[in-house]
């Protein structure tokens, strides 16, 4: 990899880790699925744009049922259970468990595939990384934060389903940009009558600039820009090494929460993450690249 992959992988650390926080101010003043139907609203309209001022294209009729099962894994679902989940813990917590959305594709992987194959050093990885899980959950009990970490992994899992799922779009020919905004749009509409029906837009008052604010850069920042950038890095660098941002994020998303909410992770969160961690530098050894390597 490039200096200028490496600041683009840094930079869609930053993007990601920071919805993290952008959705503890939201909660300030909006209900979930608010947030998260503005959030896909606001980036498919976006990416729209982006698609028709570049000339691309948009994703043919045919794809789109296959894009509305990857809009349902890949943003209703877990969208809606973090930002759920953070009305109990911090983003910090929520960020690192979101660490183990590899350890749930690989599982994927090896159920639904024939050539990902859990190998021992797999096993052995993925063993470690959920032992980092236990050592998270432990003492939590079934109060409201230990449901709201098991909502952020089963929302990791929902991740793990959908990456593999969206493997088929590069083989029929889709465009990232194209699948990216696909995704988003069938989200927006998925949501959308769960939405009006829970949260009753049209009898809401006003919540405050912050909490719009907040919603306009989940959209704009961690969703539109972060898929553009993210389908440019996978065609250059590849899938094994963006991966690696996964170990940004959690770093991200706690600093900026320390910098703007004043969270921090607890000991047993930290032991945890690096169980994790030490689980995923055992599944792929090619993490250790360093900047500047190609």
């Amino acid at each position: 990899m490039t200096r200028a992959d490496w600041i683009r992988l840094t930079i869609l650390s930053i993007l990601w880790g920071g919805s993290f926080p952008f959705v503890e101010v939201a909660l300030e003043g909006l209900p979930v699925l608010t947030i998260v139907w503005a959030r896909v609203a606001l980036a498919a309209t976006i990416l729209a744009l982006v698609l028709a001022v570049s000339g691309a294209g948009f994703p043919p009729r045919a794809v789109w049922p296959a894009l509305g099962v990857m809009g349902f894994f890949n943003n209703m679902v877990p969208f809606t259970l973090f930002v759920a989940a953070q009305g109990q813990i911090t983003g910090a917590l929520a960020s690192v468990l979101n660490a183990t959305t590899p350890l749930f594709t690989v599982l994927v992987a090896h159920l639904a595939t024939t050539d990902e194959r859990i190998t021992g050093t797999k096993a052995v990885g993925l063993g470690l990384g959920f032992a980092g899980v236990v050592v998270m959950l432990s003492g939590e009990g079934l109060g409201g934060e230990g449901i709201a970490m098991l909502a952020c992994l089963m929302a990791a899992l929902s991740y793990g389903v959908a990456g593999v799922w969206g493997r088929r779009f590069r083989v029929r020919g889709v465009a990232p940009p194209a699948t990216a905004f696909g995704q988003v749009t069938a989200s927006t509409v998925l949501i959308l009558p769960v939405w009006l029906w829970v949260d009753a837009p049209w009898g809401m008052g006003w919540p405050g600039l912050r909490p719009v604010a907040a919603v306009v850069a989940l959209a704009g920042l961690s969703t539109a820009l972060a898929y553009l950038l993210f389908f440019r890095l996978l065609a250059e660098v590849g899938a094994t090494r963006l991966s690696m941002v996964t170990f940004l994020i959690p770093v991200s998303a706690s600093f900026l929460g320390w910098l703007i909410l004043g969270e921090a992770l607890r000991p047993g969160h930290l032991a945890g993450f690096a169980l994790i961690v030490a689980g995923l530098l055992a599944i792929d050894g090619r993490m250790g690249q360093w900047p500047g390597a190609r």
